[in-house]
């Protein structure tokens, strides 16, 4: 990886990404940040990168459903690999609004297809040798699991949500560039993501966020929908080993080993907020838990095997979740400013997926 293009790198997981390979000694190579900045993306996530790297790190603000600007791009900075983090991915937006999930994600993923192949085609052998296309997905492709099992690389797809089903799609037709096309393509599935600059719509942040204003902590349901955890970075470094070792074709599965209920994690935030800032006003921030209607089509249990990824190329997570959410709850204490400018701008944690 010399000359790298992710797409959404603004967003939560590309952002993370761009930060986890400028700290990597072993990268020396150049990144091309491809983002449209919608609601989700944040430029505040990268400015460290921008002021330390400015010789390296070049933003371009386009839509990758733009198919000219997208070959314009390709064509000035000659990638060896394009990761596309690039999606909508709120269950609960897709459930207001679905079609922008399946402009960005389906018809958006296609435009990077055919400008990549375009782009694969010209390359000598030895470019075409080491060139890559990886696409980020979900486990939610999968759809939900019973009390038992996990989710494997072969197991079937049956999304429930339009965000879900947008990322499946995308997933196939990946699969059918490399299978009709040839272009050495790889996937990864991952869990439920959560760390540094996550955007304030998911439960790990809205709760953190919740908690410090003395907001009620929704719960959906009776909070027993189970998730695997996966702290962001780790993900991160499984993405870079990926794209480093993986055969060409290869999809992976990346999950945090970390299976919980939601009124865990939400019972777990409280604590330790209730250690780390504690309230003037509450005994305990738990006080705060309020049972709400569920999200309609809300999947029961997500669990990830990932024993392909540890026998293939090694990889484990190196954080537990109690490792990584104390980290996660120290980033959004330490960081007001962030979170408070999406606040006045963006977005003040209102529920939405009401449909």
């Amino acid at each position: 990886m010399k000359r790298i293009i992710v797409t959404g790198g603004a967003g939560f997981i590309g952002a993370n990404f761009i930060h986890t390979l400028f700290a990597d000694p072993q990268f020396d190579g150049i990144i091309v940040n491809l983002d449209s900045l919608t609601y989700a993306g944040n430029l505040q996530s990268l400015e460290d990168v921008q002021a330390r790297w400015p010789q390296r790190y070049f933003f371009e603000h386009t839509n990758i459903r733009d198919n000219a600007r997208v070959a314009e791009i390709i064509a000035k900075y000659k990638p060896d690999t394009i990761i596309n983090f690039a999606a909508e991915s709120h269950v609960d937006r897709s459930i207001d609004g679905p079609m922008e999930f399946i402009d960005t994600n389906i018809v958006g993923t296609a435009v990077l297809l055919d400008n990549a192949l375009r782009y694969y085609r010209q390359l000598n052998d030895e470019g075409k040798k080491a060139f890559r296309f990886h696409h980020v997905s979900t486990d939610e492709v999968y759809g939900s699991l019973g009390d038992t099992g996990m989710f494997l690389e072969t197991t079937p797809y049956d999304p429930s949500s339009p965000y879900s089903a947008s990322k499946a799609a995308s997933d196939h037709l990946v699969r059918a560039w490399q299978r009709t096309f040839g272009l050495p393509i790889l996937i990864s599935n991952c869990s439920n993501n959560y760390g540094a600059y996550q955007f304030p719509e998911k439960l790990i942040p809205l709760m953190i966020l919740n908690c410090l204003e003395h907001k009620k902590l929704p719960v959906y349901g009776e909070g027993l929908n189970v998730r695997d955890w996966l702290y962001v970075q780790d993900h991160c470094e499984a993405i870079a080993l990926i794209v480093r070792k993986a055969e060409p074709g290869q999809t992976y599965n990346i999950g945090g080993h970390n299976e919980m209920k939601n009124i865990e994690i939400v019972h777990t935030i409280c604590d330790l907020l209730d250690e780390m800032r504690p309230s003037d006003k509450l005994g305990s921030y738990r006080e705060l838990i309020t049972y709400v209607a569920d999200r309609p089509g809300h999947d029961l249990r997500y669990a990830i095997d990932a024993s392909k990824i540890q026998k293939d190329l090694g990889w484990t997570p190196r954080e537990t979740f109690e490792t990584g959410i104390r980290k996660t709850v120290s980033w959004y204490l330490e960081n007001p400013k962030w979170w408070q400018n999406i606040q006045n701008n963006t977005y003040q944690q209102q529920r939405l997926g009401l449909g």
